[in-house]
């Protein structure tokens, strides 16, 4: 039997403890303002060297995530083969636990962990900085999921500013039974401004500026001071597309939460807790409510991936 060299990469998930959505600009997208925290709920991704480029997808929603090249983990392999000439011959297998269309950035981190996997398996030596410049040609949110830790995006989410925490958050993130798509609840903003009379260009409307309450609060580590600061200007109209998301706020709070936010565009819900015991009670009480199909357990700022070496059987690559 044949064994491979192959690198495995453990990617987080985020939440955006600020979300400010300014106008739309020329190319598609929408000014941002964004304090992203890297939280450890994780996907897995391995790659394996291979006569060509190929993906295969397990874990939690494996189903709804495309296992072919219009995926942007394989679009992430092709970019650096490409930046390095070099044959994309890799099998990229993801092992989902990052909620699917969730707005916790499961396809980001999935290039991110391709982008880290690919570096270290073909020896590139490409610096973290390097990586998260080319996962801004990939997605908004790649190059945060490349880095990890906490850190402020404006642009459109993709100029990052790291940023000090002064203690460990802990989290309850309650999954939907339904995804939102990222586009749609975009447009249905932009829609609802159109029809209120608002400007909703980029040029007519001032850019979103970071919450210096949010940053202050994370830094000193104020739990209080942070759930008072949460905020995401997608909620109202993530809620208005899916009405039952009030049900799973409500539930969250009534448990003992601190606050809740709608994680990125949604479908998942976040829950601020005091800590793990605190959040031991919020997951169970949110599962015995029926207003989540489940609620995971995390804490936050956790590290950027790290690529590690792991052997395969090479009969199955």
């Amino acid at each position: 039997m044949s064994y491979k060299r192959s690198i495995a990469v453990q990617v987080p998930a985020k939440v955006n403890l600020q979300l400010s959505v300014g106008g739309r600009r020329d190319d598609g997208f929408h000014e941002l303002a964004s304090i992203y925290l890297a939280v450890s709920c994780f996907d897995s991704v391995t790659l394996t060297p291979a006569e060509e480029l190929r993906v295969t997808v397990s874990g939690a929603g494996a189903g709804a995530v495309p296992a072919d090249e219009s995926n942007i983990a394989a679009q992430a392999v092709k970019l650096l083969a490409e930046e390095r000439g070099i044959h994309p011959g890799v099998h990229v297998h993801i092992d989902k636990r990052i909620p699917v269309q969730g707005g916790m950035a499961g396809g980001s981190a999935d290039a991110a962990g391709a982008l880290v996997g690919c570096n270290a398996l073909w020896n590139l030596g490409i610096s973290r900085q390097g990586l998260v410049s080319l996962g801004a040609e990939l997605g908004s949110d790649v190059p945060f999921s490349v880095l990890g830790g906490a850190a402020y995006g404006s642009g459109r989410g993709e100029r990052l500013t790291s940023l000090p925490t002064g203690v460990t958050y802990h989290w309850v993130f309650a999954t939907a039974d339904f995804g939102l798509s990222t586009p749609e609840v975009f447009a249905e903003q932009e829609r609802r401004r159109r029809d209120a009379g608002l400007p909703w260009a980029a040029d007519a409307i001032p850019s979103p500026q970071m919450s210096r309450k949010l940053v202050d609060a994370l830094v000193d580590g104020n739990v209080a001071a942070l759930a008072e600061g949460l905020s995401n200007d997608l909620e109202p109209v993530a809620m208005s597309m899916r009405p039952e998301l009030a049900r799973t706020f409500k539930a969250g709070t009534s448990a003992g939460a601190l606050a809740g936010i709608l994680c990125g565009s949604g479908a998942t819900v976040g829950f601020l807790v005091s800590d793990r015991r605190e959040a031991e009670t919020v997951a169970e009480q949110l599962l015995a409510s029926g207003t989540c199909t489940s609620a995971h357990i995390a804490h936050g700022p956790v590290p950027g991936p790290e690529a590690e070496e792991a052997i395969t059987n090479g009969e199955s690559s």
